[in-house]
Formats: C-alpha cells, sequence, structure tokens
C-alpha cells in the first residue's frame, strides 16, 4: 500500500467515524435533553418527551455534553476534508457554548420564565402544525402535559437569585401563557375524536392551568422580592458567547466602534435622505409622517401578497437569487398567544418534518374593540418602508428563501446548528441589498420617487434599530464602552435608534437576556465584507446571484466557515 492509499484509507476513516459520532451526539445529547427541539426539526420520535428542568437534569446534560466533547476532540481535524472538518468546528462549539450556558451564565438558575414560556413553546410546536393527524398530536401534548406540574416544583428549587427584570418580565408574560393552555391549545384540538385522549387531555391540561396559576402567584409574592441578581454576562462570558455561538473572536471594543460606525453612517443616510424629502422637516417629523402611510388593516394581507408577486419578479428578472420553489409562504393571521409580541413572523417546518412542507407567514392585524389610537400606534409598524423590510426579512430573499434551500445543506450539523449572524444577519443584510439592487423604485415597488425615499426612510430606520440593539448589548453586558443601565439602553434606543419609547424598553427587556442580539448588524456586516473581498477576487466574473447561491449552500454556519469555503483563507470576518 502506498503511503498516498494510507493516508486516504486514515482521512475516509476519519470522516465515517465523525459522521457516526455527529448522528449519535444529535440522538443521545441533542435530542435527548431537548426533545421540543427535535419536534421542531420534525424528529417526531421524541414527542412525548419534555425537557427535564431539574438540578440533576441539568448536571447529567452538563456530564453528557463534556463526555461527547472529549469524542469529537479526539477525532485529528487534519484527517478530515473540509468540510466535515468545519462541521466538526461547528459541533464543538455548540457543546462549549451550552456548557457555557449551563456552567456559567446558569439561566436555569436566575431566569423564571425560561420554565414557563419553555413549556408553552413544548406544546405549541405539537400544534402548530398538521405533521400528523390530531388524535396523534393530542395524545403528545397529553404526555408532555403530564411532566408539566413536576416542572415547576423544579424551578421553585432551582430559581435563587433572579435579576429583578427576569422575574418581571416573567411575570408580565404568565396572564398570557395561561389563556393560551386555556384557550389556544383547546381549539387547536377541537377537532380530536379520540375519546380516552380527550378525556386525558382535560386532566392533564387543567393540572397545567393550575400549575401555571400557582407557579404566577409564588413569582409574585416569595420570587420578586428576593429577586437582587445580575443579568450582566460580563466581558470573558460574553467573548466566549461570542466565540462559540458565532465564531466572532473579534475584541470588543473594536466591535463596538463598528457598531458606532454603522450606526452613524445610518444616521447620516437618514438625514440625507429625509432633507430630500422635505427640506423643513426633522428627522423626527419626517419618521411621524412615514408612521401614517400605510395600508388599512384589511388590506394589510392583500398588501404582503402583493408585494411577494413584485419581489419574486424583481429576485428574477434582477437575478439576485435562485429562489428553489414556485410556492409562496401561506399569509395568515398570528396565532392569538403570540399577537402581544410580534407583529411579523415567519414560521417554516424544521430539516426533518416530512408531514408537511407549509410555511407561515403571520402577520398581527389589529384586533376588535381597539381604540382609534392603539389601532394607529399598531400599523405604523406596517408603514410603506416598513412593509417592504418586512416582507424583504421574512420572506423574499430572507427567511423563507433560505428556508427553501435547506434541502441543499451540506450536513446534519448545518441544518440543525444555526449561527444568528447567518439566519438573521442574512435577512437584516437583505433589506439593505434589496433596495441597493434597485427594488423600491418607481416601478418596483413604490409608486413614486418621493415613496421610493420613503421605503428607504424604513429601511433606515430598521438598521438604526440593529444598529442600537449592537451597542446597547455590548454595553449593558460588559463594561466596555462603559457600562448601561436599562435606562439609558431604553433612552439610546429612542434618541439614537429612532425608536418610540414602547419599542425601546421592549427591546432594552429583551437585551438584559437575549445578549448577543446584535447578530443582526455583525451578520449583516460580516455579509457584506465577504460579497466584497469575494466580488475584488472573481473580478469581471463576480455574480451576485452567484455569491448568494454559493452563501445559501453552505446551510446555517457562522460566516467565518462560509469564507473559508468561498475564498479559502482564515482572513477576518470584519
Amino acid at each position: 500500500m502506498t503511503q498516498a492509499t494510507a493516508q486516504k484509507l486514515s482521512a475516509d476513516g476519519a470522516g465515517q467515524t465523525f459522521t457516526y459520532l455527529a448522528d449519535q451526539y444529535f440522538d443521545q445529547v441533542y435530542f435527548k435533553f431537548s426533545p421540543t427541539a427535535a419536534t421542531q426539526a420534525g424528529l417526531h420520535q421524541y414527542d412525548t418527551q419534555l425537557e427535564n428542568y431539574s438540578a440533576a437534569g441539568v448536571q447529567r446534560q452538563v456530564a453528557a455534553l463534556q463526555t461527547w466533547e472529549k469524542k469529537i476532540l479526539a477525532i485529528d481535524p487534519s484527517a478530515l476534508d473540509a468540510e466535515p472538518a468545519a462541521d466538526r468546528e461547528i459541533l464543538l462549539n455548540s457543546i462549549r457554548g451550552t456548557l457555557l450556558q449551563l456552567q456559567v451564565i446558569r439561566g436555569w438558575e436566575k431566569n423564571p420564565d425560561s420554565y414557563s414560556s419553555g413549556v408553552t413553546g413544548s406544546i405549541f410546536t405539537i400544534m402548530e402544525r398538521p405533521y400528523a393527524p390530531v388524535n396523534t398530536r393530542l395524545r403528545a401534548a397529553v404526555e408532555r402535559e403530564r411532566q408539566i406540574p413536576q416542572v415547576f416544583a423544579e424551578a421553585r428549587k432551582n430559581l435563587r437569585n433572579p435579576p429583578r427584570i427576569y422575574t418581571e418580565i416573567a411575570l408580565e408574560q404568565i396572564d398570557g401563557l395561561i389563556s393560551f393552555f386555556q384557550n389556544d391549545v383547546p381549539s387547536a384540538f377541537a377537532a380530536a375524536d379520540d375519546p380516552k385522549a380527550k378525556a386525558d387531555f382535560a386532566t392533564t391540561n387543567a393540572a397545567v392551568i393550575e400549575a401555571l396559576t400557582s407557579y404566577g402567584a409564588w413569582m409574585k409574592s416569595e420570587l420578586l422580592p428576593r429577586s437582587n441578581g445580575d443579568y450582566r454576562y460580563g466581558a470573558d462570558t460574553y467573548r466566549k458567547a461570542l466565540l462559540y455561538q458565532e465564531m466572532v473572536d473579534t475584541p470588543l471594543d473594536h466591535l463596538l466602534a463598528v457598531g458606532y460606525a454603522d450606526l452613524h453612517r445610518n444616521q447620516a443616510e437618514f438625514a440625507r435622505v429625509a432633507k430630500e424629502i422635505d427640506p423643513s422637516k426633522t428627522p423626527q417629523e419626517e419618521l411621524a409622517e412615514l408612521a401614517t402611510i400605510h395600508p388599512a388593516p384589511d388590506k394589510l394581507l392583500t398588501a404582503f401578497h402583493d408585494e411577494f408577486d413584485t419581489l419574486i419578479s424583481f429576485i428574477r428578472t434582477h437575478q439576485i437569487i435562485t429562489i428553489p420553489s414556485e410556492v409562496q409562504p401561506t399569509l395568515e393571521e398570528t396565532p392569538p398567544f403570540m399577537r402581544a409580541t410580534t407583529q411579523a413572523s415567519m414560521d417554516t417546518p424544521g430539516p426533518f418534518e416530512k408531514g408537511t412542507t407549509k410555511a407561515y407567514f403571520n402577520v398581527t392585524l389589529p384586533e376588535a374593540g381597539w381604540s382609534k389610537e392603539r389601532i394607529a400606534e399598531h400599523m405604523a409598524a406596517f408603514n410603506v418602508g416598513t412593509l417592504v423590510s418586512t416582507g424583504v426579512h421574512e420572506a423574499y430573499p430572507g427567511h423563507y428563501v433560505q428556508f427553501l434551500w435547506q434541502d441543499q445543506f451540506p450536513s446534519k450539523v448545518r441544518k440543525l446548528i444555526g449561527a444568528g449572524t447567518n439566519i438573521e444577519g442574512w435577512a437584516h443584510y437583505c433589506e439593505q441589498m434589496m433596495l441597493d439592487e434597485g427594488y423600491g423604485q418607481p416601478g418596483t415597488g413604490a409608486k413614486d420617487a418621493r415613496e421610493a425615499k420613503l421605503i428607504r426612510l424604513g429601511q433606515l430606520q430598521d438598521a438604526l434599530l440593529r444598529d442600537a440593539r449592537f451597542i446597547v448589548a455590548i454595553r449593558m453586558h460588559t463594561a466596555i464602552g462603559g457600562a448601561m443601565s436599562f435606562d439609558e439602553a431604553v433612552d439610546f434606543f429612542v434618541k439614537e435608534g429612532y425608536q418610540s419609547k414602547s419599542i425601546g424598553t421592549m427591546e432594552a427587556k429583551r437585551g438584559t437576556s437575549d445578549a448577543l442580539y446584535l447578530y443582526y448588524t455583525l451578520g449583516k456586516l460580516e455579509i457584506m465584507k465577504l460579497r466584497e473581498d469575494v466580488r475584488q477576487r472573481r473580478g469581471a466574473s463576480f455574480s451576485l446571484e452567484n455569491f448568494h447561491n454559493d452563501l445559501m449552500r453552505q446551510g446555517l454556519a457562522p460566516i467565518k466557515i462560509v469564507r473559508k469555503t468561498m475564498l479559502h483563507d482564515d482572513s477576518p470576518v470584519l
């Protein structure tokens, strides 16, 4: 046997070993400890199981992750081809990120909402789409519901010293969650005709409602008075979380400078466009006017449907990206229990879902009984600019088109482990890219030049929101750039991000627990730099459509992995 043949066999063996171990990891660790994620992915053998929220369950998960970290580390990356070597790195980072969450960040000791919203999500994944007959799904929901009261017993043991804001958020949410089990869950399974399953469900659902109600009372009377913990990660933990989840090792002070530069660039562009529309008005006055230019509430779904047709036509005519399917997402009203926190969202089936392939574009409409003022405030989120940004971000060519590519993702790892800088970065990048390529001009989404400028203002307002998240995330959780309090964060969203006080408050609350929600702007900037580097490398042969298709083919990997594949080097992501 020649040396070359021996090396090839060694490499083949390593590749097969890694693929085998990755499959075993998902079965024995990933889905074993997160059965709700399995249901979301379309793997329904886990549907009757629920996460183990006990401290002992957490310790078992930690031990399993540490064991599997060693197994994956034992595979020599130099014996792997480029793609599995990258997958090995993604998997290792995912394991380390989960260990960081469990051992250092310790949300299971700090965040009471992770219990109440967690179990709600576990039932929602079973009821949200008809992947199996209604009786089958009801029986699975019953089995999960049987285990829910114990979750709140564990929560009472685990929650040590939560940050006050975490307990306040959990209390804000609890009535909506109770209502979900009182109204939405029974409605979702109303067509079931299995007598035993229906009888069992009446018992288990009542027990869940009672457990949630009791948990809310306990949080208010006992947990809130002793909620004096700190939500801040600190710089060291923040760096590690960013490295493990997004594979970004850029120093935080440099990242913060990048965020401020993008904020100031977008503010200057906003002022320029606003002055073109009306030199006598301030940017804030232009924003106030923009908020009033929107479809009538009963025409909103039709407006999105019409926009889809216009977007698809533009994407194809201008060769933006290949759209792998003619099927459009189904437009529908947002499910009732999601309406308080969601204006629009894309709900796609998981990569292994065989029972249904339908994707839903959820839009929250004003409700009967709302005042004129509340309707006006709600519809401002669907102004002529934001309507375009939302359609682009959620559907074409954002989240929905990325979903349409998932059958071509190269591995199980790339389908199941996603980086926010890729997923949300792509969708946010598309908002600006589509306008830069000419969408939203008269004849392609705008009726005249003035409306085209208003569409750009809407896109810039959305970009400023994401810029504010970028800066707030770092400064709220570390001392880099000067520690930022919660109230200062709210003020930053209003003054620098051009948002309303209510939006600023909601965003600051989110930032206390979603510490890495800088990934929208971070991913967008990474993709823009990658595009420019590929353009320079390819010269006259550069094609935007080919670039976007190549990006999609890499799955949900961090942009660092995508860069290495497309540029064959380890150049910086920013």
